[in-house]
């Protein structure tokens, strides 16, 4: 596993209960910031194995990427069991919930 990987897979765990980061935010913490859908990748390959709080990661926009209707619904459904709100069907306010990491630790 890449550094980067592992990089990744540590700043996705520390995402607190309540907060999101971004796919963008990930990579640039991660050492990486122009790999963003590297970290689509991570995730998708590697929540299960590594029990990452995958629901917390959204993209730039706001807003719960997957076009899937029930990972969709899925992953709003785990972000409103923590209490975060949604300004429209698939996008929250960002200022109020994205989590901020220092990148110097990674």
């Amino acid at each position: 596993m890449t550094s980067f990987t592992n990089n990744v897979i540590r700043i996705i765990q520390t995402i607190p209960y309540g907060k999101v980061m971004t796919y963008g935010q990930i990579a640039k913490a991660a050492g990486s910031p122009r790999s963003a859908r590297q970290v689509v990748r991570i995730l998708h390959s590697m929540s299960e194995k590594h029990g990452l709080p995958w629901h917390r990661v959204i993209n730039s926009k706001g807003e719960i990427g997957f076009r899937d209707e029930e990972m969709f619904m899925t992953q709003k459904l785990l972000l409103e069991s923590e209490g975060i709100q949604f300004n429209t069907e698939k996008s929250l306010p960002l200022k109020s919930y994205l989590w901020h990491i220092d990148s110097e630790i990674y």
